[in-house]
């Protein structure tokens, strides 16, 4: 990372990870979604919590047609998080899934740097 933030190619903005430590979670947190996990990232995960893919998946993904998607839990009337995100702070951040890892370079934030402003502090 050079004193500019993150960058990637095609993308006209910049990301600052240490933003990451006052925000709160905005991006683990909003309205209900999807956190789409693979097979790869589903045994990583289950690896991390020392737990059988199996029993994984049975208490922590619900099935979206032919997808899987970690559970969110409810912290408000409108307002959702991911199931590992507890006391701002990630509990699998070590293996957590692609979505997570790229964000906030998601082509759907590519020619909209407004969105994910909104989306994210850490834009600059």
């Amino acid at each position: 990372m050079n004193t500019q933030g993150i960058t990637q190619e095609g993308y006209d903005f910049a990301f600052n990870p240490s933003a990451c430590d006052s925000c709160g979670g905005a991006c683990c947190t909003g309205s209900s979604g999807y956190i789409w996990v693979k097979y790869e990232e589903i045994r990583a995960i289950a690896s991390l919590l020392d737990l059988e893919v199996d029993e994984f998946a049975f208490r922590f993904l619900k099935k979206v047609n032919h997808r899987y998607s970690i559970i969110e839990k409810q912290i408000a009337t409108d307002n959702f998080a991911c199931i590992f995100f507890e006391n701002g702070k990630c509990n699998i951040y070590e293996a957590r899934p692609r979505q997570c890892r790229t964000f906030p370079f998601w082509e759907q934030f590519k020619n909209n740097i407004q969105e994910v402003k909104q989306e994210c502090q850490g834009i600059i």
